[in-house]
């Protein structure tokens, strides 16, 4: 039985991932609750796992006493010498049981109990493996999806990807392979619940760390970006090191890099800035791609004027009003935006207003 039992063990730790140790204590509560329940409950019998050999000892603890009252929990003086020479009266001595008088019924409770055991201990090892990749991206397969869920095969267990955080039209298959933003691990009565998603922008965030090494080294920081997910993400970034480009480094040789991230995301567009403190040049910047000819700006209020061509108004509001939302996002400024002869009926309206002919007394 010890070889089998070590066999076992080692087995399942190799399978599951789960500590030899964790494994032998365990199978110990696990045959130490099932004996204890044969017994009436008794709590003064213990058990022993060797954890090298695997050897099983199963024992009563029982005092020692000159006469005895109770044989379940006191052993005279002369039969607690023939296990323990040196025992006196008032010591506690461990009684041998023998472990072949185990019950059909207590060896089914002890694999039950074995089982729920590895399964809860299987799940801390999921949640402990998870928990600490809160933030970071995973790759899984979907295996099926179940009431508005794809559940993605990620090993050893199973990430939930809800079908409103995936990309607007997209429609995932069974065997489709998905990267996806882990959102939060937490623990439920099923076991620990892996939630990603694919609309967060820090989804976006954290593929650009993946395809830019600058990023990732932490020599190009992202300042911030917004995202309206499969349609457009404006991200601001700034180098530490004057001599490298923030934003071809996000590029990348002849647009490898951002390629790559698009394709991920089905297409979507993706704006690049640099990032500025000069609120003016970040307006500006942020309603990429449209050119601005003319901005101003209220810092009390924190709005901004936006003059662009004619041509360039379209682009810069965008569709449904998406790009200078975006922009308004990611600058924390309100921005207005209107045409250049917009602004130039405004201007002659003003100085029509500002000018007074002279009477024609004068």
């Amino acid at each position: 039985m010890p070889k089998e039992l070590c066999y076992v063990v080692e087995q399942i730790s190799r399978e599951k991932g789960i500590p030899r140790e964790v494994l032998l204590e365990t199978l110990r509560s696990a045959l130490l609750s099932a004996i204890r329940k044969k017994f009436g409950g008794r709590t003064n019998i213990d058990l022993n796992i060797d954890p090298k050999t695997c050897d099983i000892s199963v024992y009563e603890i029982k005092k020692t006493t000159a006469k005895v009252s109770n044989k379940d929990e006191e052993i005279s003086l002369n039969d607690a010498r023939k296990i323990s020479p040196e025992a006196a009266e008032g010591d506690m001595v461990n009684v041998p049981l023998d472990l072949h008088d185990f019950s059909r019924i207590a060896a089914q409770t002890a694999k039950q109990v074995i089982f729920q055991r590895v399964r809860e201990a299987e799940r801390d090892v999921i949640y402990n493996e998870f928990k600490d990749k809160v933030g970071q991206i995973v790759s899984g397969m979907v295996m099926r999806k179940e009431k508005g869920i794809y559940f993605l095969n990620l090993g050893k267990t199973e990430a939930l990807l809800p079908i409103k955080e995936t990309l607007p039209n997209e429609n995932l298959k069974r065997s489709d392979t998905v990267r996806a933003y882990i959102e939060d691990v937490r623990i439920t009565p099923k076991g620990p619940a892996i939630i990603v998603t694919r609309t967060s922008p820090q989804f976006v965030a954290a593929l650009f760390r993946m395809e830019v090494p600058e990023i990732n080294d932490g020599l190009v920081i992202i300042k911030d970006i917004v995202r309206e997910p499969g349609e457009r993400t404006k991200l601001a970034v700034y180098s530490k090191n004057p001599s490298i480009d923030p934003v071809g480094a996000c590029v990348g040789m002849k647009g490898t890099r951002v390629q790559s991230i698009v394709r991920e995301l089905r297409g979507e567009r993706i704006d690049i800035i640099p990032w500025t403190d000069d609120p003016r040049q970040l307006v500006a910047r942020a309603l990429s791609p449209a050119a601005v000819d003319r901005i101003g700006i209220n810092e009390e209020t924190k709005t901004a004027m936006v003059v662009v061509n004619d041509q360039q108004l379209s682009l810069a509001i965008g569709k449904r009003g998406q790009n200078v939302r975006l922009a308004m996002k990611l600058t924390g400024w309100d921005i207005d935006i209107i045409s250049e002869s917009e602004y130039s009926k405004i201007r002659i309206e003003e100085a029509d207003k500002t000018f007074s002919p002279p009477s024609a007394d004068a």
